[in-house]
């Protein structure tokens, strides 16, 4: 399973609209009952807001759920990924490049789904994009 950015914000943040959705999904992470990948873009992100407002307790946080979950792999952006998205955005034009990229650490992760809440993602053949407020009630 490939997961977005805002799952991860959704579930250390406790999004009142998404935290029921989420929290098993990181639950059979940690336990090692499901597999996960996410682009090392996912780091990037998430960091920005915590250490913007000096909110170290948070950066750590998501600092560990990324590199010490034991069924989450952080994909590290090389050649391969760039490349990957690369292919993605010559076919799909208006999909921006954090995109692509997530998508591409998913598909070179051997990800049947990807997990997210941007319908804004095209439909990419071999991965089901599963969209969050699908599930959410």
């Amino acid at each position: 399973m490939g997961i977005d950015t805002p799952v991860f914000v959704y579930f250390l943040e406790e999004h009142p609209a998404y935290l029921r959705v989420v929290r098993p999904v990181f639950e059979a992470i940690s336990r090692g009952r499901l597999s996960a990948v996410t682009s090392a873009l996912t780091l990037l992100e998430v960091l920005v807001i915590p250490l913007r407002n000096g909110n170290a307790e948070m950066a750590r946080s998501y600092e560990d759920l990324l590199g010490d979950s034991r069924g989450l792999r952080l994909a590290a952006i090389d050649l391969e990924q760039v490349r990957g998205a690369a292919r993605l955005r010559a076919q799909w034009p208006r999909l921006r490049t954090p995109d692509a990229l997530q998508l591409a650490a998913a598909l070179l992760g051997g990800c049947s789904t990807f997990v997210t809440n941007d319908r804004r993602l095209p439909a990419v053949p071999g991965l089901k994009i599963l969209q969050l407020h699908d599930y959410a009630a």
